[in-house]
């Protein structure tokens, strides 16, 4: 066990990039100590600053998982916050449900929902022992409304927002809150496709009420918020950040 007893620590997944990265720097700002997991390890080190702990994780994968658990509880103790932000859209391939192949659909679910499962897994039993701990698991509000043509991102996401839902049931007892975060469209590497194109960035922003896309900042600000011991009665909730898109 670590001797830096006295850190508070927060696991951030899919921490190298977008709202990911934008919720380390805010986590740091806060106080916490970073790990870091993220297929690109020197992002997920830079991430997580000279204090923290950066893994080159792919969060779908067992064995992966519990061996990054077991080194960030070696080195920097017990995890008090996970954020399950780690997703995947899926390939071009990845559309409509009868023409996406189901080696898609479970790479899309093994990403979106397994690693949430698997992260929390692994928390799970300190923050029992503690009494206390906060899960974040980032959904989308795709897990909410369906999106066209995507199938198997729709269906993961509202996989992980049940997953978030089930936790909160299971664990309140225990004084483990657990909580969803459900961004609408994100200006992020992953969507840059789409919103670095000024006539498509556009067309998606006339349809939400506030008039833009949602930076990093504007997720990581809630997610911090979660992670906080403020909102204390929250637990089991999906927490919509859109701009109002959903309530059109």
């Amino acid at each position: 066990m670590s001797e830096r007893t006295g850190e508070r620590v927060a696991v951030v997944t899919g921490g190298g990039s977008g709202i990911g990265r934008a919720t380390c720097s805010r986590l740091a700002a806060d106080g916490l100590t970073l790990a870091v997991l993220d297929v690109d390890p020197e992002a997920a080190k830079a991430a997580a600053g000279a204090d923290g702990l950066g893994l080159g994780v792919d969060v779908a994968e067992p064995a992966a998982v519990e061996a990054a658990f077991a080194e960030i509880a070696r080195t920097l103790g017990r995890v008090e916050v996970l954020v399950a932000n780690a997703g995947i859209t899926g390939s071009p391939e990845a559309t409509v449900c009868h023409t996406t192949p189901v080696e898609e659909w479970d790479r899309v679910h093994a990403v979106n929902v397994r690693g949430p499962f698997l992260c929390a897994r692994a928390v799970l039993p300190g923050m029992i022992e503690a009494g206390s701990g906060k899960i974040i698991i980032v959904a989308s509000v795709a897990g909410l409304v369906a999106f066209p043509g995507r199938c198997a991102y729709t269906a993961s996401k509202g996989a992980a927002l049940m997953l978030a839902k089930s936790l909160a049931v299971d664990y309140g007892p225990f004084g483990i809150r657990s909580n969803a975060v459900c961004p609408g469209m994100v200006h992020t590497p992953m969507t840059a496709w789409r919103l670095d194109v000024d006539e498509m960035r556009a067309a998606v922003e006339s349809r939400i009420p506030i008039g833009r896309v949602a930076a990093p900042d504007d997720i990581a600000d809630a997610i911090a918020l979660l992670a906080s011991d403020r909102l204390a009665y929250m637990n089991g909730s999906a927490l919509v950040l859109d701009g109002g898109w959903t309530a059109i």
